[in-house]
Order: C-alpha cells, then structure tokens, then sequence
C-alpha cells in the first residue's frame, strides 16, 4: 500500500470539499481509530481517524463498525470539547503524514474559542492530540511519558511539539532542472531508491512508478540514463499526478485490494480506479479486515486441524515403516527351516547357532541367534510365528494406512475450506462438519444464536446456464447428490482439494464454452487456484458416487474427460461484487 503525505494530502481534499462542516456524532469502535460524524450543507459525513501503527489512515468513510457498549475515555473527552464545534480549517505539514484540524467551539463561558484536533499518522508515533487554543495537550490518545527513549513526551498539561519538518526536496515545486541536479549526483543506484532518498512524502511504491515511467523499468539505474530526458519525464509525471491525484488500485483476481495510490499503478499489469479516495481506503481496508477477523475467529479449529494433520503424518510415516519391515518375513521362514533341520545340533543353553544356509547356492555358513531359555522346537516355532506374525500385520498395516491416508485427505479438504472461508457462516459450518465427524469438540457453553445457512455460489456463464459451486464438504455433498440431476455436469480439479462445481443443465446439452466456464471456475475454488494449466475433470453428476461410510464431499468417478484451463478470474470477480448471500441455491 501507499498510504504517503501525498495520498493524505488527497485524502484531505475530500474533507475540505464539505461545506460548513460541523460536529454531530463522535465514536471509538477501537482503541486506534476516532469516526467524527459532520453535518454539513447537503448532508452528512463520517471522517475516520486510523491512528493504527500498523495500518494508519485518515478519509471519509461509509462503513458503520460496531461501537462498544460503552465508549472509552479519550472518546468522551473529544465529544465534552469538540460536539457542535464547527470544521474551520484544515492543515497538513508538508511531506508529512500529519493533518490538523481547527474547530470552532464554544467554551464554558459561551466564548467562542478554536480547539486543534491533531492527527499524526507516522508508523510507530501515531498518536491523535487534542489541543488548547493555547496549544497545550489537553489530552491523547496514546500518552507518552517523559523519558530517554521518547524524542517528545505526549501528557496532558504539556505543551504539543510538532514532528521535526522533512529535510528533503519537495516534488511539489520541483522543475525539470531541478530533476536534473537530482539525477546527477554521483552514485549508480537504482533510479526508485534515489527518487526515494531525496523526495519527501512518497512511498516506495510510487518512487518504482516514477522509475517506470521515466526509465521503462523499475529497477532501472541512474547510470546511464539520457538525463535530460528522464527528468523531463519525471517532472511531467509528479506535475500530473500531485497536482490531479486520483485513487488507483491494483486487485488480485478475486477483486481483493493489493496495493493503492494516487497515480496509475501499472507495475503489477492493469490497475482500476476508484470512485473517491474515502471508498478506495474503505474497499482495501474493509476487505483485509475482513479477512484478519474471519482468519482469527477461525484460527482455533484451523490450529486443531492443522494438528490433527500432523499427527496423522506422523503416524503414517511410522506405518510406513513397520510395513516395509514386514516385506522381509520371508527370511523368517527360511530361518525357522534351518532351525528345524538342524534341532539335533542345539545343546541346552546355546545362543547361537552355527548351521549351513541351504537357500543360499554356497551353502555358506551362518550365525542365527536363539534363546537359550526356549528348546530346539519352540526356538524354530518362533521364527515361523514371527513370520506370520509380519504377514498378517501387512495386511493390518495396508488397511491402517489406506484409513488413515484418507483421513488425512479429508482433513488437508478442511484446511483448504478454512483458508477460503470468507464468511462467518462458512466458517460455522466448517465447525459443525467437524463436529458430526468427532474431531473437534461441541461447544455446551451458551447457546449460541442459530445463523443463517450460507448458499452455494451461484454464477452464470456467458450462453445463460447457471453454475453452482459448493461452499465446503457438507455443501459439496448436498449440491452433488440432493440438488443436481442425473444429466447435470460435474467438474472438479482433477486430484486435488477443491469446491464441486455443477452446470445445470436443464434437459439440454451445455455448449462446450460454458463447459470451459465451470471448469475455470473449478480451477479458481481448488488448491491450486492460484495456478496456471490446472487439469480439471469433468463428468455427468450420474457418474459420481459416494462410498458408504466416506467422509463428507469425498466421491468416486472413473468415467470422464480431463480439460487444462487456467482460472476464470472475470467472472468471479464479477460475481462475488453482486453475490446474494442469502442465496438458496439450486
């Protein structure tokens, strides 16, 4: 992401555009973020105040996170000082990710007095000020005492300390000659890192844009370079995208945010752009967040499974190893045939016997270990009960490890699930799955309210037949043998864990386009969707059966054809913007 001094300056626009802003509402969902709600003259707006370490922003939000029972106490002081105050001004210091806020409030003596609303958005110093018209802390979010390791100590009573200013060069009010002196400075490093070390208020990622655009390449060096025109080209591309930003993005194929900016991305390939810059921040940080609270509410059974799976390849691997042991009892037989011949030559008390190995062509001499305290019989009946012995232990030992292969297949199924959850009720009927199968325990605490059952995703391919991908196991099943037909088509990545995926069909044959449709989809909803040339097989649904006894979503099939596709990216994306989760299915 490139959430620099830049992109916030943008970001501010957007807050300075309100007309006669004032404040109506103030929240805290959680520890690092503020919502200010403002009534303005043709409506209202929420400003979001993300003082996070890890993930800082400030923008004009539409989303409603849930807000605790009770609010927390620096979210009572903003509302005692700054509720009916009215948004005057709006400042931020250059190259900085530092924004300032003046509202116009009315004190207790009903004089008219302007509070500063201070928000610092610098990785680890992030912090949210509430100033004195003096410029005093009254109080912050994050206080900081007074010692060594604190450059500027943030306690109510004390004087706020503005960030030291950037030293740097701002592109804001450079020219073309100025680029120049910037590329000729001695040194042969990379073109982004020289853009980087010398320009304030830019990320990362837009310096490897700037290089892109000027050099043809990223990682392009500044040795070598046609001087001129790289900083004619620079200065062109800071001149267009500082003074007009707009919110770009790149996506992943599933639609998720990858990274952002305020100029075109177009390191990664193709980039989109959003409405405004408030809804950019709010679709990558909305769906990454998203995504953090389904992986740890999931996180419990994903760490029971993973577990479980280990355990089970441990165990394998120890089967495995006694299996390959029992494949040389058939020395044990010949060994219990020389003892038996040679019964006249074991004397009472002997440990070893000496005797000619007669299925050896040399009729070569052997050492064989006996028990002293068994007689010459029970020591030749032992080597011929160890021999059937490790013959019906193969037999154990085979079926042992076919059972517990396939559970271990079962479970790396779940583990794929979890890690493509990406609901709450998803994830529920993950547990319960686990639970009807006895690997995870049944909560008997409090009852927990019953959620509504998740839909299969439903998608359409481009000649008008619906095709119906299943969630997880217990979805798979119901999809395959409830709901399909006998002449509906079946398609899943061939030999991997993945989603059942039916075309309905309706009577009629599917052309072989939305045949390819699904098993792109196929492709997409499998282990190996990220991949590239995934084999998926495709079947009628007749063709598929269930053993007795077989865990969920786990069939048979040995009629079929295998098709190579990559994964339909367009049309998941385009179908998960508008999926109806209260979508019944088939």
């Amino acid at each position: 992401m490139a959430f620099d001094a830049q992109f916030l300056s943008a970001a501010l626009q957007e807050v300075q555009a309100l007309a006669d802003p004032r404040v109506e509402k103030i929240h805290q969902p959680n520890r690092d973020t503020v919502i200010v709600h403002l009534r303005h003259s043709e409506g209202r707006a929420k400003l979001l105040i993300a003082a996070n370490p890890a993930a800082p922003r400030l923008h004009l939000t539409a989303e409603n996170p849930e807000n605790p029972a009770e609010p927390p106490m620096f979210c009572m002081l903003l509302r005692k000082h700054l509720l009916g105050a009215r948004l005057v001004n709006i400042t931020q210091i250059p190259m900085e990710r530092c924004a300032s806020f003046v509202f116009d409030c009315i004190d207790e003596l009903g004089d008219h007095v302007q509070k500063r609303l201070v928000c610092e958005l610098m990785g680890k110093t992030c912090n949210i000020y509430l100033l004195s018209p003096a410029g005093r802390i009254i109080d912050c979010l994050r206080r900081i005492g007074l010692d060594e390791s604190a450059r500027r100590a943030a306690l109510p009573g004390l004087n706020y300390q503005a960030p030291e200013p950037i030293t740097k060069l701002n592109p804001l009010r450079m020219e073309s000659d100025d680029y120049v002196n910037l590329l000729c400075k001695p040194g042969g490093d990379l073109l982004a890192d020289r853009l980087m070390d010398e320009l304030g208020g830019l990320s990362p990622l837009v310096c490897r844009e700037a290089a892109l655009y000027a050099a043809g390449c990223t990682d392009a060096r500044v040795e070598g370079l046609d001087i001129a025109a790289a900083a004619g080209k620079l200065a062109l591309f800071f001149r267009e995208h500082l003074n007009h930003p707009k919110p770009y993005y790149y996506a992943l194929p599933d639609g998720t945010p990858k990274q952002f900016a305020f100029c075109p991305i177009r390191q990664y390939g193709e980039c989109r752009e959003a409405a405004s810059f408030g809804a950019l921040l709010d679709l990558y940080y909305t769906v990454r967040d998203r995504k953090d609270a389904i992986r740890q509410k999931g996180q419990a059974v994903r760490k029971t499974v993973q577990n479980l799976c280990q355990r089970f390849q441990r165990k394998l691997a120890i089967q495995e190893k006694e299996l390959s042991a029992t494949y040389d009892r058939e020395r044990l037989r010949q060994l219990g045939d020389i003892v038996t011949a040679n019964l006249h030559r074991i004397v009472k008390g002997q440990t070893v016997l000496q005797a000619e190995d007669f299925y050896d062509e040399e009729m070569k001499l052997i050492d064989i270990p006996i028990s002293p305290i068994l007689s010459p019989q029970q020591n030749a009946a032992k080597f011929y009960k160890d021999y059937a012995r490790m013959k019906n232990a193969e037999k154990e030992l085979t079926r042992q490890i076919s059972l517990g292969r396939t559970e271990l297949d079962y479970l790396q199924s779940v583990l794929d699930e979890l890690n493509r959850a990406q609901t709450e009720q998803e994830l529920e009927e993950i547990r319960q799955e686990l639970q009807a199968g006895g690997y995870v325990k049944a909560d008997t605490g409090k009852r927990k309210m019953k959620q509504a059952k998740a839909g299969f995703l439903r998608f359409e391919s481009t000649d008008g037949f619906p095709i119906y991908v299943g969630r997880n196991n217990r979805q798979n099943d119901e999809l395959t043998f409830r709901l399909a037909r006998k002449d509906d088509i079946w398609c899943h990545a061939s030999k991997v864990h993945g989603s059942h995926v039916i075309i309905s069909c309706g009577g009629a044959t599917p052309p072989d386009n939305t045949v390819t449709q699904a098993a792109q989809l196929a492709a997409y909803y499998a282990e190996s969707g990220g991949g590239q040339n995934v084999p998926v097989d495709v079947t009628p649904v007749k063709q598929v059966k269930k053993l007795p006894g077989a865990k969920p979503g786990m069939v048979i099939y040995h009629t079929y054809r295998t098709v190579i596709v990559n994964p339909y990216k367009e049309i998941v994306v385009d179908a998960l913007n508008a999926e109806n989760p209260s979508n019944p299915g088939i």
